[in-house]
Formats: structure tokens, C-alpha cells, sequence
């Protein structure tokens, strides 16, 4: 649980660093180019994942915290949990948590990694959208691998 904590932390910290960053030094509604393919673009999602139910981000941040305490309450519980399930986890947690954050602080979760030139592909997302994304793809595959290993 500790490597868990700890991961959770980092994580949180990371994202909230980074979105205060952002916050105070590109206004809203504008960008930063740093490529062709990548800008900062500060905007404000209000809503839920990829923008949707604008203006009931209350109910996505309550949501998000049941299942943030639900993933906790399984690692703490369990006694078979692998290293890497509190690692992913701690990445997955950290940054739910920090757009839970975001949320209490901000009223509304700051978005600005805007990749562009990508088709089919028009969403701003955040670090914390990311850290989620680091942590959930190794433990699906990982998941998956392992459990076919054990099983042969």
C-alpha cells in the first residue's frame, strides 16, 4: 500500500503542478504552440469525459470519488494483489483524483494538452487524463498476459 500511496501522490502532485501552471500562465481560451502536432490550449471542461453533460461536473467528480475510494478499499482488502495492480492503480487514482480536485478548486477540470493534426481527433485533455491512460493500458495488458500464463 505504501508504493500505491506513494504513486498516488507523485501523481496527484504532477497534475496539479501542472494545471496551476497552466492556469496562471496561459490565459483561457487561447493556446501555445510548441509543434505543429502539439499546443497548449487552456480551456475549462465543465462537463464529463470528452466534454460530455456540460455543467454536471458535480455528479462526474462524486462518481469519480466512490470509485477512487472503491479502488482503494480493494488493494487495501485484497491479498493477492500484484505489484503492478498498485502501481497502475496508484497512476489511475492520482489523476482521477486530481480532476476530483480540479473540480472542488476550479469548478470545472483544466484542460490544454491539445494535439492537433490527428484524424478524427479534436479533444484537449489534461495530464491527469494522461496518467489515467498510463496507468489503465499496462494493467489491461498486463492483466491479460499474466492471466493467460497462469492458466496454461
Amino acid at each position: 500500500m505504501r508504493l500505491y500511496g506513494l504513486v498516488v501522490l507523485v501523481v496527484l502532485v504532477f497534475c496539479q503542478l501542472s494545471g496551476f501552471w497552466v492556469n496562471n500562465s496561459i490565459p483561457q481560451n487561447t493556446s501555445v504552440e510548441i509543434s505543429n502536432f502539439l499546443y497548449l490550449t487552456h480551456i475549462r471542461n465543465f462537463g464529463g469525459i470528452f466534454g460530455l453533460a456540460q455543467n454536471m461536473g458535480w455528479l462526474f467528480g462524486l462518481i469519480s470519488l466512490f470509485l477512487l475510494v472503491g479502488v482503494s478499499a480493494y488493494l487495501w482488502t485484497q491479498s493477492s494483489v500484484q505489484r503492478y495492480e498498485y502501481v497502475c492503480f496508484g497512476f489511475i487514482v492520482g489523476g482521477g483524483l486530481s480532476n476530483v480536485l480540479d473540480r472542488l478548486i476550479y469548478g470545472s477540470v483544466i484542460d490544454f494538452i491539445d494535439v492537433q493534426n490527428i484524424p478524427l481527433w479534436n479533444y484537449i485533455f489534461n495530464t491527469a487524463d494522461l496518467m489515467i491512460h498510463i496507468g489503465i493500458w499496462p494493467m489491461l495488458i498486463l492483466s491479460l498476459t499474466i492471466s493467460k500464463n497462469s492458466s496454461n
